[in-house]
């Protein structure tokens, strides 16, 4: 299984205002802040990395904050809702903890023999915690706030919103290995065996969905994970001779990436397990300094001078 697709690597999304959004995701939500670095191709924004204690494919979540950036719309051709595991009896936890920091939140509810919780970040990013039928035996970043025992695990899965959801389940199954575990009406359950958690995508098909319009609180794309740059390669090969415009390689510091657009229109990556997040500081000192990639380190006081106060 080792050269095959091992399930989310990593989600990325958009936010508006840098602090709150570090504040709503490391405080309220308790994940570590991994990486305080900079967009590669806007080093005037900030890239923040949140997960579990070491940053382990599939619990990682990162975020573009664009000061003042208009609101974004879910819709067709975008990953719309965001899975992460918690524990079984955590709910009762999360909705008190959400009516006492002003989250927008809904009623739990079930889909596909699991009951979720679905709530907003301040963007208005939709999440969901999801209760697994098998539990997830990761160990969480717990927080003094956030006790292991309702933390959240990493990644359960992500859904996909399409007008046709054919072509799309054709790249899962042909090219990354998924299979279609259930179906519900326009709802499909695509599963990989290669992992045990993080494995899930969700299809949504409505042919009447107005396409989504990326801003604030949507999802800019998703990563699947490889094992290394030679996986990451055989499956640029693969991706090419299929006809779809893919990316050449993209050094991103913790990871090398792939990216091509697939048929519905959303946005995947394919990135390494290689090198990781500890490559630039101890894994004990994660996130505590703004790290810049080397092509910007010399323009360091010029960038920190125009990136948002986060204190």
């Amino acid at each position: 299984m080792e050269d095959s697709i091992l399930g989310l690597h990593h989600i990325t999304a958009i936010a508006d205002k840098a602090k709150r959004n570090l504040d709503f995701y490391t405080k309220v939500l308790g994940l570590r802040l991994l990486k305080k670095t900079v967009n590669f191709d806007d080093p005037g924004t900030y890239h923040f990395y949140y997960g579990d204690e070491k940053g382990s494919p599939g619990t990682i979540l990162t975020f573009f904050p664009y000061e003042g950036a208009r609101r974004g719309r879910a819709g067709a051709g975008m990953a719309t809702h965001i899975g992460y595991a918690v524990p079984e009896g955590s709910f009762d936890f999360w909705i008190k903890r959400f009516e006492e920091h002003k989250v927008s939140f809904g009623q739990p509810a079930e889909k596909f023999g699991e009951q979720y919780l679905p709530f907003q970040d301040p963007d208005g990013l939709l999440l969901e915690l999801v209760v697994p039928k098998n539990g997830d035996a990761r160990k969480p970043w717990e927080t003094n706030e956030v006790a292991a025992n309702v933390a959240t695990r990493g990644f359960h899965s992500v859904t996909l919103t399409l007008r046709q959801a054919k072509p799309t389940a054709a790249i899962l199954t042909e090219f990354f290995d998924y299979r279609l575990l259930e179906q519900k009406e326009s709802h499909y359950r695509y599963v990989t065996d290669a992992v045990e958690h993080a494995a899930i995508i969700d299809l949504v098909e409505d042919p009447n969905a107005s396409r989504g319009d990326g801003g604030a609180g949507t999802n800019h794309h998703i990563a699947f994970r490889v094992k290394d740059d030679q996986v990451l390669m055989a499956y640029r090969e693969k991706i090419a001779r299929r006809g779809l415009q893919i990316t050449e390689k993209i050094d991103r510091n913790y990871f090398y990436s792939l990216y091509f657009r697939e048929p519905g229109g959303v946005l995947f990556e394919i990135a390494t397990d290689n090198p990781g997040f500890g490559i630039d500081e101890p894994f004990d000192q994660l996130g505590q300094k703004l790290l810049l990639p080397p092509q910007y380190e010399s323009h360091r006081g010029q960038i920190e001078a125009v990136l948002p106060k986060l204190d």
